[in-house]
């Protein structure tokens, strides 16, 4: 709870990934890819409960055994690949109230994005509560800058991508931004609805790059190992 607004974390888990099958509970690091983000979750100041939403029951038994909550399975038809992110959550907001559980916010915690701290989301939080808005999503920097990407035309000719000046030093290049996957909040008022783009929310959290590697390839898995071999060995230097 933060500023007396109760919130929700929901981790969306199926089981039905193609580029890594089963990923959700693959092992990297010594610990399932789930659990990374439900010990984040756990792990917040300010998350009142962390539920996960499945419709496998090997994911929900991991999931449980590392913590996780899970009050019911998602339906079939909500976790299919063509189902959207929104329709399980709004599925999984309002099974909650019909149960007597009711929020002010809700925190999406993409179960792919291990590297994601607590830290990350409290100041997320406090980010979105002390502000105007409803909505907040994470964007990182982006280093391949649109104002170089090209498409070709169906002549065999690139084009610009966008209509912007090329000719620009790359020093001056204005900073972009991507919608990162990392965390989403969103308040839990009329608004949250089937319709809704979680992509479209106003307020951002900037991040370091490395802390929303999205795993969807065997490559990210080695990626994320790297990193987390990093992590333990900074914090065997901070133990000496």
């Amino acid at each position: 709870m933060y500023k007396d607004k109760k919130i929700l974390a929901i981790i969306p888990a199926r089981g039905g990934s193609k580029g890594v099958p089963k990923k959700n509970i693959i092992e990297i690091g010594g610990k399932p890819l789930i659990g990374y983000s439900i010990d984040c979750g756990l792990n917040s100041k300010y998350i009142d409960r962390v539920v996960v939403s499945t419709e496998d029951e090997n994911i929900s038994k991991v999931a449980k055994r590392l913590g996780g909550d899970i009050p019911f399975l998602r339906p079939e038809e909500l976790a299919k690949d063509s189902s959207k992110t929104i329709d399980c959550l709004v599925y999984t907001v309002e099974k909650l109230r019909e149960m007597g559980e009711d929020y002010d916010y809700m925190v999406l915690l993409q179960p792919t994005v291990p590297l994601r701290k607590s830290f990350h989301v409290d100041e997320a939080i406090e980010k979105l509560l002390e502000s105007e808005y409803g909505d907040l999503v994470s964007v990182s920097e982006v280093h391949d800058h649109p104002i170089l990407m090209r498409k070709i035309k169906e002549n065999g000719e690139v084009e610009n991508l966008l209509n912007l000046d090329s000719t620009v030093r790359r020093q001056d290049f204005p900073e972009v931004y991507r919608v990162d996957g990392a965390i989403y909040i969103n308040r839990l008022d009329e608004t949250f609805n089937c319709d809704k783009s979680l992509n479209d929310g106003k307020l951002p959290y900037v991040m370091e790059k490395k802390y929303t590697t999205d795993i969807d390839t065997y490559l990210d898995i080695k990626i994320v190992e790297y990193y987390l071999e990093e992590e333990r060995k900074e914090e065997a230097k901070l133990m000496r």
